[in-house]
């Protein structure tokens, strides 16, 4: 426990500090952060053309879809989906058939049934 000598000391010091900028959740970013941001690879493509883009067009070693509804996550190799689904196969149609072949949320409604992908950027 300090003593009353050292924690006024402390008070002291604290007070001559200045304190942290508080930028608050409505402050503005600063121009080199959206900079970073749009530059980033992710940018150039929206998830939904991600999902649109054919096999053959993906540059990734594997592909991995997850379920958003059993939070299941399944992954293939590309060259293995190109060999089993053709090369002009899109990514979305592949990545449903994958979680439809082993889902296990049936209920006999179709408007209920099957698995629902979460794309994960290949």
């Amino acid at each position: 426990m300090p003593t009353p000598k050292q924690m006024e000391k402390l008070a002291a010091e604290a007070a001559r500090r200045p304190a942290p900028s508080a930028a608050g959740p409505d402050a503005p970013l600063p121009a080199k952060y959206w900079e970073s941001v749009l530059k980033a690879p992710r940018a150039s493509a929206t998830v939904a053309q991600a999902r649109q883009r054919r096999l053959s067009d993906i540059k990734g070693h594997v592909l991995r879809v997850s379920c958003r509804r059993c939070e299941r996550t399944v992954e293939i190799q590309t060259a293995d989906a190109v060999r089993l689904y053709g090369a002009n196969a899109a990514w979305k149609d592949v990545a449903q058939r994958l979680l439809d072949n082993t889902c296990q949320q049936r209920t006999g409604r179709h408007e209920e049934d099957g698995c629902w992908p979460a794309f994960e950027s290949p």
